[in-house]
């Protein structure tokens, strides 16, 4: 019974750690003076600095958070690249079409015209000799104006300057009234279509004579002949 009891009172009685109290206020209450901090506290304030230095002689400088790009990103940027270049190259292939296929409508245009270029001298050959009358005279004009809305320019006219890409001579002759080489008769038109010259115009070429300078000492023709109608 004794030693059952004595049992029952150990296991009911509490095991309790011994409690310590820490005083960290800085002002002693008794004294009213500041307490000094412990050198154990100070220790990691002194030790930050350390820590918070650059980086040793050879050691690495390179933030491991930054990674350095993938397999994935690289074949991306590649990607990206040919398709930039592919992009690239269609917008310049779509130019070379739509200029190819403009220079082809061009060059469609100009061969049906230049086959209208006989018809077109008959047109004025008739107006010259004033057969150019009536509804012919309507039919005439409608088509003339339609060539050169789609490009037909006609050229070659009396007093222009010769120009022998565009013009050529038949005839020559010289006279004092020009000061250059001048077309002065005009045998048949010329015809260009936007910046192609379809047919050279014929024409009559006129160049500058210059006038007989007087022998010394001997008046000209003409003040003679004035001389002697005063006379």
């Amino acid at each position: 019974m004794t030693g059952r009891h004595s049992n029952e009172i150990d296991e009911q009685e509490p095991v309790t750690e011994p409690l310590v109290v820490r005083d960290r206020r800085k002002i002693d209450p008794e004294t009213g003076q500041v307490r000094t901090q412990p050198e154990a506290a100070e220790a990691p304030a002194a030790e930050a600095p350390a820590a918070q230095a650059g980086p040793s002689l050879g050691e690495s400088i390179v933030d491991d958070a930054v990674a350095a790009p993938s397999e994935v990103e690289k074949e991306l940027a590649e990607r990206t690249a040919d398709l930039q270049r592919l992009q690239a190259e269609f917008a310049n292939y779509r130019k070379r079409v739509d200029r190819d296929r403009e220079a082809v409508v061009s060059a469609a245009k100009a061969s049906v015209v230049n086959e209208l270029l006989p018809l077109l001298d008959d047109f004025e050959r008739a107006e010259q000799h004033g057969d150019l009358t009536g509804a012919f005279k309507a039919v005439a004009d409608k088509l003339v104006a339609s060539l050169q809305r789609i490009g037909l320019e006609p050229f070659g006219a009396e007093g222009e300057p010769f120009d022998p890409s565009v013009h050529e001579a038949v005839q020559h002759n010289t006279s004092p009234e020009v000061s250059g080489p001048t077309v002065t008769t005009v045998l048949r038109r010329g015809y260009r279509f936007g910046e192609r010259t379809l047919r050279a115009a014929l024409v009559g070429v006129t160049d500058h004579e210059p006038g007989e300078a007087p022998v010394e000492g001997e008046l000209p023709v003409e003040q003679l002949s004035d001389e002697n109608a005063q006379q």
